[in-house]
C-alpha cells in the first residue's frame, strides 16, 4: 500500500515572489480548463484566490454561485502556500491538503506541489476514478504536472512585463 501522496516540481524562470504572485493572483489565467481540470459543470468556472492566511480558493460560475475548493492554512508570499482541498464529490468531512513551495534556485524558482491525504478516502470513492495505489498517484501527478507546465508557460509569456 502506498501513502497516496503526490509530489510534482517544476522550475520556472522567475523569482519566488513573482512565481507565488502568478500562482495565486493569476490562477484562472494559467490553470487548464475543461472537465479534467475544472471542478464543476459547465467546466468553465473562474478560479480565484482570496489572498491571505484566512483566504480560500474558489471556482465561481456565471450564475453567481461558487464552489469552495479549499481554505488557506498558510500564506507566505514567495515561500509557501498550504490549503485544504476538496472536490465536489467529497462528503462534507472529506478533505485533502495541497502544500506548494517556492524555492529560489539559480535562474529562477522551483515550484513544488505536494498533494496529500488521499489515503483517507475509501477505495471506491468517486474521486479515485476506479484507480488505487500507484496508478492513482500517477493520474493525480499527471494532472498537477499539466497545470504546473501551464504555470511555467504563463510566467514565460509575462516575463518581460514583470521585470
Amino acid at each position: 500500500m502506498t501513502n497516496e501522496t503526490v509530489t510534482v516540481s517544476i522550475e520556472v524562470a522567475a523569482d519566488p515572489a513573482i512565481a507565488f504572485d502568478v500562482f495565486t493572483s493569476e490562477i484562472d489565467a494559467w490553470w487548464l480548463r475543461g472537465p479534467k481540470h475544472r471542478f464543476k459543470p459547465p467546466w468553465n468556472g473562474c478560479l480565484r484566490f482570496e489572498p491571505g492566511a484566512s483566504g480560500r480558493l474558489l471556482e465561481e460560475y456565471a450564475d453567481g454561485s461558487s464552489f469552495v475548493i479549499g481554505k488557506v492554512q498558510q500564506w507566505k508570499p514567495g515561500e509557501r502556500l498550504v490549503l485544504s482541498w476538496r472536490l465536489p464529490v467529497f462528503a462534507e468531512n472529506e478533505t485533502t491538503e495541497v502544500d506548494v513551495r517556492f524555492e529560489a534556485i539559480e535562474g529562477g524558482t522551483r515550484v513544488s506541489v505536494e498533494h496529500r491525504g488521499w489515503h483517507a478516502l475509501r477505495a471506491d470513492h468517486p474521486a479515485r476514478h476506479g484507480l488505487a495505489g500507484r496508478d492513482y498517484e500517477y493520474m493525480k501527478a499527471g494532472l498537477w504536472a499539466e497545470n504546473l507546465m501551464a504555470l511555467r508557460a504563463r510566467l514565460e509569456r509575462g516575463r518581460v512585463d514583470r521585470r
